[in-house]
Order: C-alpha cells, then structure tokens, then sequence
C-alpha cells in the first residue's frame, strides 16, 4: 500500500535554496463548462469568495518560493494582465479614503512575484501551452499550475514537489486516489513503491482511461515539476486525444525512461473547473474565513434546517 505524504510540523530551520524559481500557469482556455458567464470574462477570473481564482493560484506559487510566474492566456484574456499589473487610478482613490485594507487588497495580485504574460494563439492542448513556455523558461526545471485546481492555501503539496524534484531530478506529477467511476476524467498514473512514504515512481501515464482500462486509481493532479526535457518530447508528440498536443503523452515517454516520480496528495482540494465543485469551493472557503465564517456559517445552519423542513420558512417568506 502507498502511504500518502504527510506533511510533517515545520520548524524554524531554514529551507536549502531551490533549484526551481519558474511557474507557468496555462490559462488559455475557453471556460465552455460556465457559459455564458465566460462568455466576456476569462474562466480564470471568476471570483472564488473575493478573489479570482487565478490568484489562488499565484499565491501558491509565491508561497513555495517560485518568483518568477509565466501565464499562458489567449485572446479576450485581458482581464487577467489588468488583475496583475497597478490599477493607479483606483489605488489613488483608496489612497484619498484612507482605505488601507482595500488598498492592500488591490495591489497584492502584482506584488506576488515577477509575472510575465504571451499568448497561445490556438488552443491546441496542454501539451501545446506548455511548450509555449520553452523561451521563457530556457533549460531550467519549473512548475506547472493548472488554473482549474485549486490546493487549499494551508497544504504544502507544491513546496512538496519540489523537494522531490531536488532530490531525484526528474520530472514530478501530482497524484491522487480517485474513485473508478472517476478516472476516466483524468490523466492516469502507473505506478511502482519507491521506498518513500507518499512518493512513487510512475512508469506510464494514459489520457483519460476507462474504468477497465485503467492502470491504477491515481489520477494526476493540476500541479507537476518539470525537467525541461520535457519540451523536446513536447516538439515530436502528435495532437491526441481531442485532437490537442496532450502533455500525459509527453510524460509517458519520461516514464519510460525512469525520470517521472508522483507526489501522492491526500489534502484538500478544490475543482473549479466543475460547476458544482466551483459552487462547494465558495461555500467552504468562505467559511474558513475569519470574517465571513461565523456569520456564513449560521446562515448556512439555517438555511440548511429549511431544506430538511421542505423549505416551509421559504415558502411562507415568499407568500408574505
């Protein structure tokens, strides 16, 4: 059996300097499943609570010491280079109020790390995002972030990551136990004990496999480390399945070679990519928060009561 990683109590110690300070975060996509809400607004800037759920993303980032975050944005993205960069005029006005929370608040997306911005053009897959990123990256490993996933804020799983990185080089792939009813909506990992505890090495990688097809029950995860290696498999992988340059295609020809190790994640973690997962992510962050919880939180009681009640207190507000 594989034991998942637990994350151990930190200490004061300082941490030894990394070798990887690059992120990509590819937020390309059409946003299709939020129609017509995406339609004029990235799917990336939908707000989970008070923030889009790209800064989540970068906040991430930041906090596992990656400073230097690459996006891969597409047409009709403009929104997301405008959260990241100063809004002088409204930092002015909060200025003149003397509104230092809110101020804080409008500048911290561009204070989070060096962000650089190009565009995919087309839409041709993961696979193909990532290789957009090969000039900016150059010959170095780095990160891979997938908008759609968001790690909760009090999991380590990227700084994680790259700590295996460190130790076996590589290339590494989140991983996590989903039920076989599930796998075919992921990537699917093979994997073999690799004497750590929450660590595998993964020895092949399938697209979206059906339940009997399957090579396992991990599926991977929007979080990856990367060797730049990857970008010359990238260059010869033919378009897949969809018809998109996928980057489990890549990744199996890593695994082949021995260099793909998993991280297997047992945390919390957020699918905003799904409607009724981006639904349950607004509920439980804003109940993690100190200003909002409590409050939320008895509403949530309440309104729950109702629900069980056949909504009788709605239905006489509703009469009155």
């Amino acid at each position: 059996m594989i034991v998942p990683h637990t994350t151990p109590p930190s200490d004061s110690a300082p941490e030894p300097a990394r070798t990887v300070r690059k992120a990509v975060v590819p937020a390309a996509g059409l946003g299709t499943r939020f129609l017509p809400a995406t339609k004029a607004t990235p799917k990336e800037m939908l707000p989970v609570v008070d923030k889009p759920a790209i800064q989540y993303v970068v906040e991430e980032a930041a906090a596992a010491g990656l400073d230097d975050v690459l996006m891969i944005t597409g047409r009709h993205k403009r929104a997301i280079e405008d959260h990241f960069d100063q809004a002088f005029e409204l930092e002015q006005a909060l200025a003149a109020k003397g509104d230092s929370v809110r101020l804080d608040a409008v500048r911290d997306p561009a204070r989070l790390a060096d962000i650089h911005h190009i565009r995919q053009g087309d839409p041709l897959g993961l696979g193909h995002a990532v290789l957009c990123a090969r000039h900016h990256v150059g010959d170095q490993p780095f990160a891979v972030l997938r908008g759609d996933d968001l790690i909760d804020p009090r999991e380590t799983l990227l700084s994680r990551m790259l700590e295996v990185r460190d130790r076996h080089e590589g290339s590494v792939v989140a991983l996590m136990e989903v039920p076989p009813e599930q796998i075919h909506l992921y990537g699917c990992a093979a994997v073999e004990d690799s004497g750590e505890d929450g660590v595998v090495r993964v020895t092949g990688l399938v697209e979206k496999p059906s339940p009997e097809d399957a090579p396992s029950h991990y599926a991977v995860i929007g979080r990856y480390v990367l060797d730049p290696a990857v970008f010359g498999v990238l260059e010869r992988t033919p378009p897949g399945r969809g018809g998109e340059i996928q980057l489990t295609d890549a990744l199996q020809e890593l695994a082949a070679g021995g260099t793909v190790h998993g991280v297997v994640f047992e945390g919390l973690r957020y699918d905003t990519g799904d409607k009724a997962d981006y639904l349950r992510t607004v509920v439980r962050l804003a109940c993690d928060r100190a200003d909002l919880g409590p409050e939320f939180v008895a509403w949530l009681r309440e309104f729950v009561a109702e629900l069980e009640n056949g909504g009788e207190g709605r239905e006489r507000r509703l009469a009155a």
